[in-house]
């Protein structure tokens, strides 16, 4: 078993590209189902949920290879409307399959997903949506059970705007008969660049980036080259690390429009930003200051995917900061490791209280989850000492090479062995 182990106290400084973005490949990899042909798709990121999803489409017939940092996907050959179980398991994001299946067979058999233990996430607004486009349901022993004679398109209104549960709509109403709305969706930057491959494959969707997206219904898709966008939460995350630990660092090939509620966030707390349309300067010095309040949101507002990141940089704050977490309850499960840094964070429901300490200490904690573990990097890298951060494999999920990226600015970190 390997850990990620960290000497803190170093700037970071210099030049970071940074990688394609995890939660658009996700679900442009289900989407390729509807091609019935080739998909490539480029600046693909070699992430450990991106090999799950590979294995996934094997595992129901396609065809997938690497060329470089490119993944091309034939679905020709997809055989089976049964995603494996234990595949299901590893990743949350496999539910979007639903979708895209039933667009394609007609039909779909998964289980309930898995991934991080972040909170309950159900897929109830995934399952009434699909109710309302002429498709049965059953649930028997642990799966779902999809089948239709035929997706129609409908109105679909969501009582959240549920990144996954619009894009799981949006694949199944691609090769639907008539016209699907979709009221209060998602407007996330994924679900723009899911839409945008779609198009580019001959869907017809206007809406994408709205609350309101309208999908018309096509009787094909054709083959397509798509370039995907960078991982706006990457970025994100190492802008936090700068903020943390201070120096000054460029991001290439990013547009601040995807991060706008952390850039100000950022810039609160004292760090000096410059936005260019394909690279973001972040220079940062001293402690950082208290945020009297940061509340996670749908896009645009500040992140979930960012909660934990921030919370690492602001355990070192000069005051009291308050994060109050509106998305996902189990959030706030990697705080007892952040503690053992010397922290001081005091949890009362969905808000988290943390008084800024002058100097944390170096420690042996496990990451859970995906942003938590880098979280807890974020915390390492503040810290006087040495720090080993267990189970890296969940950070290895979302991000390519979190090592080698923070190595080459600086930072004292590597992947050692404990064997």
């Amino acid at each position: 078993m390997a850990i990620i182990q960290i000497v803190g106290g170093n700037e970071l400084n210099g030049e970071v590209n940074i990688q394609g973005s995890k939660n658009a490949v996700l679900p442009i990899l289900a989407a390729t189902v509807l091609v019935n042909g080739i998909s490539k798709l480029n600046h693909c990121p070699k992430i450990l949920d991106v090999y799950h999803m590979i294995n996934i489409l094997e595992n129901i017939g396609c065809l997938v290879e690497w060329e470089g940092s490119s993944l091309i996907v034939d679905t020709t050959t997809l055989n089976t409307s049964t995603v494996p179980e234990e595949l299901v398991k590893k990743m949350r994001s496999s539910i979007i399959l639903m979708g895209a299946l039933l667009g394609r067979r007609k039909s779909a058999i998964v289980t309930y997903p898995g991934g991080c233990s972040i909170g309950a996430r159900p897929i109830d607004f995934h399952l009434h949506a699909f109710a309302k486009m002429n498709i049965s349901l059953k649930e028997e022993d642990g799966l779902i059970y999809c089948d239709t004679e035929g997706v129609i398109g409908t109105d679909i209104f969501l009582e959240f705007p549920s990144v996954g549960a619009t894009e799981n709509v949006i694949l199944a109403a691609i090769l639907a008969k008539g016209k699907t709305v979709i009221y209060n969706a998602a407007k996330e930057p994924e679900i723009i660049e899911l839409c945008n491959f779609l198009n580019a494959a001959g869907a017809d969707i206007v809406g994408a980036g709205s609350d309101k997206v309208e999908i018309h219904g096509v009787e094909s898709l054709h083959d397509v080259e798509y370039t995907t966008a960078s991982d706006r939460i990457v970025a994100g995350t190492y802008l936090a690390a700068v903020a943390g630990v201070g120096g000054e660092v460029i991001l290439r090939g990013i547009n601040s429009s995807c991060l706008e509620g952390v850039i100000l966030v950022l810039r609160e707390i004292g760090s000096r930003i410059i936005c260019e349309e394909d690279y973001i300067q972040i220079s940062s010095h001293g402690r950082p200051k208290p945020i009297p309040i940061i509340r996670t949101m749908p896009f645009p507002g500040f992140p979930t995917d960012m909660q934990s990141q921030m919370m690492s940089v602001l355990m070192r704050a000069t005051g009291t900061s308050k994060i109050v977490e509106d998305i996902f309850e189990g959030r706030f499960q990697n705080v007892k490791e952040q503690i053992k840094f010397g922290a001081d964070i005091q949890i009362t429901g969905r808000e988290a209280t943390i008084r800024g300490v002058s100097q944390l200490q170096g420690a042996d904690v496990y990451a859970s989850e995906l942003r938590g573990g880098a979280a807890l990097i974020i915390a390492g890298l503040m810290a006087e000492g040495k720090t080993n951060v267990h189970n890296p494999i969940h950070i290895q999920r979302g991000y390519e090479d979190i090592c080698r990226d923070l190595g080459n600015l600086g930072a004292e970190i590597s992947y050692i062995s404990e064997d």
